[in-house]
């Protein structure tokens, strides 16, 4: 009896100083999740049709939110750029890039037809960096989508989304370093307030 008792007192020990991140959900887990929740609005049948159009974009933008990293995802895509910005600058080329980007992957969920999504492998990137393969089947085609997450403050983050084999970071970050090449911060963010005014 008092071995097995200080037998669970050990494994209580060995588990309250286990790292919190063993226990945290893994990127396939997390991201299944958040698709499973935006397709659960797309599906709802009092959400269907034009005029509930806004409140389906609201809970998908609430769950995108809650997903993306778009810190990671700004710096990412800045480079060697990221650094030519100020505080202040990078905090609204942050709000305003993750804007552009959640409306790019809203248009393409919202194109929804109830097609079904299958989640792949999971491939281990860089230290706590991991790429999820999915893929939304059509009855003509299949149209892979793979998000790259970042484990941060115990939580797997999309900072890149790769879609028919097109990296939204590498897309923008060639588009702004040609921008940046020329012109200074300001006016990247001036193009982007425009962008996301739309």
């Amino acid at each position: 009896m008092r071995k097995s008792l200080t037998l669970l007192i050990f494994s209580l020990a060995v588990l309250m100083l286990w790292p919190v991140s063993v226990f945290a959900a893994s990127p396939q887990e997390t991201i299944q999740t958040q698709v499973n929740r935006a397709l659960e609005v797309l599906r709802d049948p009092a959400l269907k049709g034009e005029s509930a159009k806004g409140i389906r974009e609201k809970k998908i933008w609430t769950i995108i939110d809650g997903v993306f990293d778009y810190t990671e995802l700004s710096k990412r895509t800045l480079a060697q750029h990221w650094k030519q910005f100020a505080p202040d600058q990078q905090e609204e080329f942050t709000r305003l890039f993750g804007k552009l980007l959640g409306g790019v992957y809203i248009d393409r969920i919202m194109a929804y037809k109830d097609e079904k999504v299958l989640f792949g492998k999971v491939t281990n990137l860089l230290d706590k960096t991991a790429e999820v393969q999915s893929e939304i089947v059509r009855s003509s085609k299949s149209i892979p989508i793979h998000y790259r997450m970042i484990l941060g403050n115990e939580e797997w983050k999309v900072y890149d989304v790769v879609i028919e084999g097109v990296s939204l970071v590498q897309n923008y970050r060639s588009q702004f370093r040609e921008i940046l090449t020329n012109k200074a911060p300001e006016d990247l963010l001036r193009m982007l307030r425009q962008k996301t005014r739309k």
